[in-house]
C-alpha cells in the first residue's frame, strides 16, 4: 500500500511539473512576439480600405509562395491598431504614416517602428456643396482631422492652395493658431478623421484622409476640389512593428511583397490615381 501511495505521489508530481511547463511556455509577457517559426501567422491590424484589400490580395496572390500566414484584422480608428501593436495582440499593422506614428510615439510612450513604405493616399478637400475651391463663401464652415499630423497636413494642404496663409515654419505641427490669412474667415471644425465623410452633409467642405475617402464612396482623383501633392509628400503609408522586431523574417519578407510589382499593379488598377504606389 506505501509503495502504490509513493508511485502515485510521484506520477501526480512529473504530471504537474509537466502541465507547469506547457504554461510557462505558451505565455507570452506583455508587449513581446513569439519566436518565429514556418507555423507563424503574422496578424497585421489595418484600415478596410486600402490597407485590408491590400493585405488580402497579398494574401491570396504572393504570401502562400513565400511561405508567409497572413491574419488580416480591420479597424475603424487610428488608436487601436498601434496599441494593440504595442500591447503585442498584433504582430504588426499597416494604416499609418510616419509623422502620425513618430507623434504616437512621443505622446503615447510607444516603441513603433515604421519598416516598409507601402503607398501614399492624397489627402483632399471635398464638398457636397460646392465645385470649385473658390467658391467657399465667407465664414463657410470647412471641417478638418484633429489628430495632430492630419491637422497640419490639412491646414498645409488649404495653404498650398491659397485657401489661408499659414506662419512660416509651422510644418506638419500647424494648428489653427498658426493660421495668419484667412480672407474668407472660414470657421474650422476638427473632427475624428473616421467622421468627416459623414460631415459633409453638415459643413460647406471637409478635408479628409484618403482611406477615408475611399471607403465612403468618394473618388478622390476625381472629385476633391483639391488633392494633396505627391512629389517629396512625406506621409506615405506602411508596414509598422515593434521596435526590434524590424529584422524578423517573416516581417522582412512580409515587407518584400508589399513593395512587390505586382502590389502596385494591383494598387494603380484598382484605385486609378486615388492611391499611389511607393516608389
Amino acid at each position: 500500500m506505501k509503495i502504490y501511495r509513493l508511485v502515485g505521489a510521484v506520477t501526480l508530481a512529473l504530471s504537474l511539473a509537466a502541465c507547469g511547463t506547457s504554461q510557462s511556455a505558451t505565455q507570452e509577457p506583455s508587449g513581446t512576439k513569439p519566436a518565429e517559426s514556418a507555423d507563424t501567422v503574422l496578424k497585421v491590424g489595418a484600415s478596410p480600405v486600402p490597407h485590408a484589400e491590400i493585405l488580402n490580395f497579398v494574401k491570396d496572390n504572393l504570401a502562400p509562395a513565400a511561405g508567409v500566414k497572413l491574419e488580416v484584422v480591420e479597424f475603424t480608428d487610428y488608436v487601436q491598431p498601434n496599441v494593440q501593436l504595442d500591447e503585442g495582440q498584433l504582430t504588426a499593422n499597416f494604416f499609418q504614416h510616419k509623422p502620425y506614428l513618430d507623434d504616437f510615439n512621443a505622446t503615447k510612450g510607444t516603441k513603433l517602428s515604421f519598416v516598409t513604405p507601402v503607398h501614399l493616399e492624397p489627402l483632399g478637400l471635398y464638398s457636397k456643396k460646392l465645385t470649385d475651391v473658390s467658391a467657399l463663401a465667407n465664414d463657410a464652415t470647412v471641417a478638418l482631422p484633429n489628430d495632430a499630423t492630419n491637422l497640419g497636413r490639412a491646414l498645409k494642404l488649404l495653404a498650398d492652395n491659397g485657401v489661408i496663409t499659414l506662419k512660416e515654419g509651422a510644418g506638419t505641427a500647424a494648428t489653427e493658431r498658426d493660421v495668419t490669412g484667412n480672407p474668407k474667415n472660414l470657421q474650422f471644425k476638427p473632427l475624428e478623421a473616421a467622421q468627416l465623410p459623414r460631415s459633409l452633409e453638415d459643413v460647406d467642405a471637409a478635408v479628409i484622409n484618403g482611406n477615408y475617402a475611399i471607403e465612403a464612396g468618394l473618388k478622390p482623383a476625381s472629385q476633391a476640389l483639391v488633392l494633396e501633392r505627391t512629389e517629396g509628400n512625406p506621409y506615405v503609408n506602411g508596414l509598422v512593428v515593434q521596435a526590434g522586431h524590424e529584422k524578423d523574417a517573416n516581417i522582412v519578407t512580409l515587407g518584400k511583397l508589399l513593395q512587390d510589382p505586382k502590389v502596385k499593379d494591383f494598387i494603380q488598377q484598382k484605385y486609378e490615381g486615388s492611391v499611389i504606389a511607393a516608389e
